[in-house]
């Protein structure tokens, strides 16, 4: 009789699934050139999307707001839809994946990405609730299911895959955020702008559809385990993913969703507010590499989580003290603390033994991480319309700041070295 696994070890559960790879007792065949090649193209494409939705609402909120009236309320819910929604329908990806495989739920999550950045053009406030709801539950599908696609046909690269993800991820949305306001300008339309953006998001559609149609033509029906990732949340490893990824998404979709707005209400102009938002963002891209490359080193993955976690809190308060002139400060700060998202993310994609077990850590660390963090920005909104300042909205943000430095130390520890869940 076999031993029943203790109560906080998970246990997967075996159903039959369509998975890319090889059947048992096989040997996996290389892929063609091709395939890779048009792996990592699709990779770029998703990366240059997967933060340009958000930001090209964020630097146009000021505006949206005055051209189609909405009130305070909308306009702290609508900055807390990415969030919200990154939980809710990234909780369901761990389910998507082993029903559709992971090429084909990422193909789905495009395709819902690019009609709902399209809705958002048509300017009506329901048209702009609406096309967010449907574009973040796209971009949330693909953010849970992004490690999973990296481990499974980048498995020998996954810190430098990991990295070129991030990297032109954070780079779409410094573009983004960076052109939207003039682009708003030249069409005479903040929502023709924020529209604007989901033609990026057909492009990464249309780029990655050759890599869904070869992993569907090359598909081997097999026995796949499927983990559970809520029973994951009782384990050392799940909680501390959980945590860290929690509080960098909280901080960083607070500062994404409000960082221009606030600029703009301290007496900066529109355009310079843009600007300022863009420097942050572009600071994020070589500390995001430079993180990585500091953390791969032995040893060195502890001190990469203490520079970051302890920028971004100095960056912080920086933002407080500091007059709106010298923006540029915080704006750098704030930008290398972003950096943190490509080390949290290499330790997502390594920290399964198989493509569900690694999904099933996302799905726990993002869904539960992201509707935690909803509280962010949509905090920041409610707290700014109550007391008429950012002093204590930037005040809450330093201290959860302070509390990723503990997280960070912890989550650097010997209890990330312990043992994947069992299988039956």
């Amino acid at each position: 009789m076999p031993a029943t696994p203790p109560a906080s070890v998970p246990t997967a559960t075996q159903a039959p699934a369509a998975v890319t790879g090889t059947p048992a007792g096989g040997t996996a065949p290389a892929k063609p050139r091709s395939a890779v090649v048009f792996g990592v193209i699709a990779l770029v494409l998703i990366g240059l999307n997967l933060r340009a939705g958000i930001t090209g609402a964020s630097a146009l909120l000021h505006d949206l707001q005055a051209v189609l009236g909405y009130g305070v309320l909308v306009a702290a819910i609508i900055p807390s839809i990415p969030t919200l929604c990154f939980a809710l329908a990234g909780a369901a990806t761990s389910w998507l994946t082993g029903r559709l495989g992971v090429e084909k739920a990422i193909l789905l999550s495009l395709a819902l990405l690019a009609g709902g950045l399209l809705l958002r053009g048509v300017p009506a406030t329901g048209m702009l609730v609406a096309g967010s709801v449907v574009g973040m539950s796209g971009l949330a599908i693909c953010n849970v299911a992004m490690p999973s696609f990296i481990r499974e046909h980048f498995a020998s690269r996954t810190s430098l895959m990991t990295a070129v993800y991030t990297v032109t991820m954070t780079t779409g949305g410094t573009l983004t955020s960076v052109a939207v306001v003039p682009l708003a300008h030249a069409l005479g339309s903040p929502s023709a702008a924020v529209g604007a953006v989901g033609i990026a998001a057909v492009a990464a559609f249309l780029g990655f559809l050759p890599v869904a149609l070869h992993a569907h033509r090359h598909t081997v029906r097999t026995t796949a385990g499927h983990v559970s990732p809520w029973p994951l949340l009782r384990t050392r490893k799940g909680q501390l993913l959980t945590a860290i990824f929690t509080l960098q998404a909280l901080l960083a979709y607070a500062l994404l969703s409000w960082f221009p707005y606030m600029l703009t209400t301290m007496g900066m102009s529109a355009s310079d507010s843009g600007l300022m938002f863009g420097l942050m963002q572009l600071v994020s891209v070589p500390a995001g590499m430079v993180l990585i490359a500091i953390g791969a080193r032995p040893r060195m993955l502890r001190p990469a989580f203490y520079l970051v976690s302890i920028t971004m809190a100095v960056g912080i308060a920086a933002l407080l003290v500091l007059p709106v002139a010298l923006a540029a400060v915080p704006a750098v700060l704030l930008g290398f603390g972003l950096g943190i998202f490509p080390l949290v993310m290499v330790m997502i994609s390594r920290s399964g033994t198989s493509t569900a077990e690694t999904t099933a850590l996302s799905t726990l660390a993002q869904s539960s991480g992201y509707l935690l963090a909803t509280a962010g920005p949509f905090g920041m909104g409610l707290l700014h319309s109550a007391t008429g300042g950012w002093s204590l909205p930037l005040g809450l943000l330093l201290a959860l700041a302070l509390v990723q430095i503990v997280v960070s130390h912890m989550i650097t520890g010997p209890a990330m070295s312990g043992k994947p869940a069992e299988r039956k």
